[in-house]
């Protein structure tokens, strides 16, 4: 007897099932429109961290924003009468991607933002796409035809591109932390990626991200509890505004919004737009904060285009189905 065995692993598929998951992965206009509001509202956040640093504790500030992004699904899918998970599996998953796009992911893109200017920082940050693509190859068993992987490494070089000139800069001395930092929230959003891909078409996307907020909220809390003075947090109207603008907009939003559009298409394909936001970023960061563009960094812009364009193209191949 011949059975169809490709992913999900758990979930055998037949020549019929597998022909609708395939047509899931191409792109919609809807999915488009999707992953570019979330490349918006993603570009947008370490500008926000950026100015926000002044005004409360590093961690403390990630803390708050977690909470309030995860507090706030939480109460919207109860409203809207969202079912939990019952599967002790999806509570598992749910807990990793707290701790990787949460906890890690927060932990590093807060920290980084005191050394490194916040476009360079948006730019270094949209490395994960490759460490995504390499986990879901390993994981997921997501596989790219070469063309993909030509657009994910010339996408890595048009990142290479824009980042180098400030590694040696005299003016930046705490540039190779900062970008340490920025490496740590970029391996704990992949690892938060990989969960997030499992459990898609398994749980209600609002519950979900919900939960992985307010669980990798809790490890930050505790942390600035025992290191930080929760007395320097400012009242001010402007806080208040960045903080709500982190949480509900670059966080609850951004989240869902990613996590409906991954029912949809393939992990490394939607990653790819993620290559979008470092230009988005070094756009900000010109306009607000003063960031110079040399000609390094336009090359840059121009090849991490190209790696999108080449991605988009070549998709991520499903896992070639074995009779046995």
């Amino acid at each position: 007897m011949l059975a169809a065995s490709c992913w999900p692993r758990d979930f055998p598929l037949g020549r019929a099932a597998a022909k609708i998951a395939l047509r899931k992965r191409i792109l919609t206009a809807g999915s488009i429109i999707r992953l570019l509001a979330v490349m918006l509202l993603w570009a947008g956040c370490f500008p926000l961290i950026a100015i926000g640093l002044d005004l409360a504790p590093h961690v403390a500030f990630a803390a708050m924003r977690a909470a309030i992004a995860g507090l706030s699904l939480i109460l919207l899918g109860i409203l809207l009468r969202r079912p939990p998970p019952h599967d002790i599996r999806a509570w598992i998953l749910i807990v990793i991607v707290g701790f990787g796009s949460t906890t890690l992911g927060f932990l590093g893109m807060f920290h980084a933002a005191e050394y490194v200017s916040p476009g360079i920082a948006t730019v270094i940050a949209n490395t994960q796409p490759l460490l995504t693509a390499l986990l879901a190859h390993i994981v997921l068993q997501e596989r790219l035809t070469l063309s993909g992987k030509a657009g994910l490494a010339i996408g890595l070089l048009g990142i290479g591109a824009i980042a180098w000139p400030s590694m040696f800069s005299a003016n930046m001395p705490d540039y190779r932390l900062g970008i340490a930092f920025v490496g740590l929230a970029a391996s704990g959003v992949a690892i938060g990626n990989i969960g997030i891909k499992r459990l898609t078409g398994q749980v209600d996307a609002v519950i979900a991200m919900g939960f992985q907020l307010a669980i990798g909220a809790i490890p930050l809390a505790l942390l600035s509890f025992m290191t930080e003075d929760m007395s320097q947090i400012s009242r001010s109207p402007e806080f208040i505004v960045i903080l709500l603008s982190l949480a509900i907009l670059g966080t609850s939003a951004a989240f869902w919004l990613w996590f409906t559009t991954l029912e949809h298409i393939g992990l490394t394909q939607a990653n790819a737009f993620t290559f979008l936001v470092p230009i988005i970023g070094l756009a900000i960061g010109a306009t607000l904060f003063g960031e110079r563009l040399g000609w390094t960094q336009a090359a840059g812009a121009l090849l991490i285009l190209g790696g999108l364009i080449l991605v988009q193209r070549g998709g991520a191949e499903q896992p070639i189905c074995r009779g046995r």
